[in-house]
């Protein structure tokens, strides 16, 4: 089991319920999106802390969730910690 990092930053089973919430996506449909089974997705998503798994797995939630407009950000983006946020809408 690997745990992945980007840019220094773990992606954190947090931050994909953030970015869900944010999105206003259940696990089904980011499982759909993404093409990660549901219960890969729903396993990841009740992690606490780093998400361990195959590489594969976490790029392609993390790539599906940066797609709709999330932005995951690590220590030095954020006073306190990690976390995510939704890029603003070229039409807002």
């Amino acid at each position: 089991m690997y745990i992945f990092s980007i840019k220094g930053c773990s992606v954190t089973g947090e931050q994909i319920r953030a970015a869900r919430a944010l999105l206003g996506w259940t696990a089904s449909e980011l499982s759909k999106r993404s093409g990660i089974s549901y219960p890969t997705v729903q396993r990841l998503d009740a992690t606490q802390g780093d998400v361990g798994g195959r590489h594969t797995t976490i790029e392609a939630l993390r790539t599906t969730l940066e797609g709709a407009g999330i932005q995951f950000l690590k220590l030095d983006d954020v006073s306190g910690g990690i976390g995510v946020s939704i890029r603003k809408q070229a039409d807002d």
